[in-house]
């Protein structure tokens, strides 16, 4: 695989069973996730989500079928070359505790003998992409917050450019505050670096906000349905699925839009006036919009631009047509 581009990952009637277990651990999945796509894997313990994911770098073997990387099958390659060209970031981050930030983000570029000049330069431009400082190099892991070192993992795992990133549960464990900011990031960066992500969480709020498709995964390790967000939230293959996303999942398509993504806005005909209207910025999802909307018992809301003028107005009856747009 090389450098700087994104991967086609294929699993083809992939099989996975574990001695001493009656059932498999995945059973016959069969999953194409485009170049660049961001796929979420979700579902309940013992799905074989983390077990999926960790088949693709062989970091455990399956018993049947194949997983293929933009065409070729992962056992034809050496397995030091496979993983070269895949970051893994997990729950644990897993820094080393004797080295130093920079020292812990260029562990794959130096394994790969780049010139120390050109570690130094990608990795002051990963801790900046990241969202942290380039000084934070000669920092140590104890000396950062949990969140700054889930960042340094993310930094770590893309140091040699891989056109694949998995990601096991990476945000399981902060804080709800910094687990949203991380979010918020890591759609940014994948918006802005070109990688197929494949990302565990058991989640299903944490899945429809992150990906562009996501794959439900039921007991049994089968697989429930591969689809986009939205088309899942209206359109549930099984009961399963309609159990597993909630009865609020109309709400949860709300939050799948953002107040800048609706056209037509009603013009604001008071601006300035109408203090009982309530407002939010054009970032704000839909879903949260309606809340505010509720919360202030109104039937409207008017929409800022980032200096705090008005964009419009969106009525709850036009919120509610994008259910059935």
């Amino acid at each position: 695989m090389s450098e700087g581009h994104a991967a086609e990952i294929v699993f083809d009637r992939v099989t996975k069973r574990y001695p001493g277990r009656e059932a498999a651990a995945l059973d016959e999945l069969t999953l194409e996730i485009p170049a660049g796509t961001f796929c979420v894997l979700v579902g309940p313990s013992g799905g074989g989500k983390t077990t999926a994911l960790k088949l693709i770098n062989r970091l455990i073997p399956f018993d049947d079928g194949e997983i293929r990387i933009d065409g070729r099958s992962i056992t034809s390659l050496p397995v030091v070359e496979l993983r070269r060209g895949i970051g893994y970031v997990i729950q644990q981050v897993g820094l080393f505790p004797h080295l130093t930030i920079g020292e812990n983000v260029e562990t794959v570029p130096r394994l790969l003998g780049w010139p120390k000049a050109r570690m130094r330069e990608r990795t002051a431009e990963l801790l900046t992409l990241v969202g942290l400082e380039p000084g934070d190099a000669k920092r140590y892991p104890a000396q950062l917050s949990g969140g700054q070192r889930q960042r340094v993992g993310l930094a770590r795992a893309l140091a040699a450019d891989p056109p694949v990133l998995l990601m096991d549960e990476p945000f399981g464990a902060l804080d709800p505050i910094t687990r949203g900011h991380l979010q918020d990031e890591l759609r940014r960066l994948h918006r802005e670096v070109a990688k197929t992500i494949i990302f565990v969480t058991h989640d299903i709020d944490e899945a429809i906000t992150m990906g562009d498709r996501i794959a439900i995964l039921g007991e049994g390790g089968r697989l429930a349905q591969y689809d986009t967000p939205d088309a899942i939230l209206a359109r549930p293959a099984d009961a399963f699925v309609e159990r597993f996303i909630g009865d609020d999942r109309a709400l949860r398509r709300l939050a799948l839009y953002r107040l800048s993504d609706i056209d037509g806005l009603d013009p604001d005909t008071v601006p300035g006036q109408a203090r009982d209207m309530p407002s939010a910025d054009a970032a704000t999802t839909v879903r949260n919009a309606v809340s505010l909307m509720l919360d202030a018992g109104a039937d409207r809301l008017r929409v800022l631009d980032t200096d705090g003028a008005s964009l419009g107005v969106l009525t709850l009856a036009r919120a509610m047509e994008l259910l059935h747009g």
